[in-house]
């Protein structure tokens, strides 16, 4: 009321600044969040982040069928004909592991180490970086129906596909999956979580219902939001791994127990019954 009364008024400017600043702090003390920010952080992990997957179980269910369908294209595309390969990874991305590498230089590739630790921090600032933009994508591309997430999901699952081709055709296999599965199992679930989220928004633009698509939209965002929010976590996690551990870690079985221990958690994280925070 003071404010509205100095601003009709024409008072001193300052008196204006000084309620404006006033009503500002007030406004913040009434309708703000109560939380502290260590409870805030506490509640998005312990229910926020995996109530949010919990309820979209079938978009999660949807873009991992698609990513791993790309990834079996993928392979058996380039079982059959190497030369599938050049056209699912370019060469700067294939860093040399192609089909017409030996498996001599394949091999090494899977348990090259490197012990400038450095060096390794730079490799995983990278990952972390460069993924989370493949998931973001995936995450905005899903207002336009789905669509392109759907594509740009089938399109990295054939890179990923292709890739693991080439050393299963040289016998490494097994290595391969190894090398692969001490980051991937929360790398390449970050990846289908990311375009749940999308997917989701998609969903509610084609099929808004009695509501707007506008409206439809806004009802998803807040809980893709979160999902994507907890990408992010998982993309850094998956970077210390892939930029630390896949190069330090030598023993096969090692690198599958911890990516096996990885997927587990995230599983049960995820998945296990809990309570919303009004019940």
């Amino acid at each position: 009321s003071s404010l509205s009364v100095a601003r009709a008024t024409s008072l001193d400017q300052s008196v204006v600044s000084y309620l404006e600043s006033l009503s500002t702090r007030a406004y913040y003390v009434i309708y703000g969040s109560q939380d502290r920010l260590r409870d805030r952080i506490y509640n998005f992990f312990a229910r926020d982040w995996p109530l949010a997957v919990q309820g979209a179980w079938k978009d999660v269910a949807v873009s991992s069928f698609v990513f791993a369908l790309g990834i079996l294209i993928g392979f058996f595309l380039v079982s059959n004909n190497p030369d599938w390969f050049y056209s699912f990874m370019s060469e700067d991305m294939a860093s040399g592991r192609t089909p017409a590498a030996s498996e001599e230089f394949l091999r090494n590739t899977i348990y090259d180490s490197d012990p400038d630790s450095d060096g390794l921090g730079t490799f995983a600032a990278f990952l972390f970086s460069n993924n989370s933009r493949v998931s973001i994508l995936a995450f905005a591309l899903g207002f336009a129906f789905a669509l392109p997430t759907i594509v740009l999901l089938l399109y990295n699952g054939l890179s990923i596909g292709a890739f693991i081709a080439v050393f299963v055709s040289k016998g490494l296999g097994f290595e391969i999956g190894g090398w692969l599965s001490i980051h991937g199992t929360t790398e390449l679930f970050a990846i289908a979580l990311a375009g749940a989220g999308g997917m989701m928004i998609g969903r509610a633009v084609a099929f808004p219902g009695e509501m707007t698509r506008m409206e439809s939209m806004r009802s998803k965002a807040e809980q893709a939001a979160i999902i994507l929010g907890g990408v992010v976590v998982m993309m850094f996690v998956a970077g210390l791994l892939e930029g630390f551990g896949r190069q330090l870690i030598q023993n096969d079985w090692l690198r599958y127990g911890i990516g096996g221990a990885m997927l587990t958690f995230w599983l049960l994280y995820f998945f296990l019954p809990r309570k919303a925070l009004d019940q």
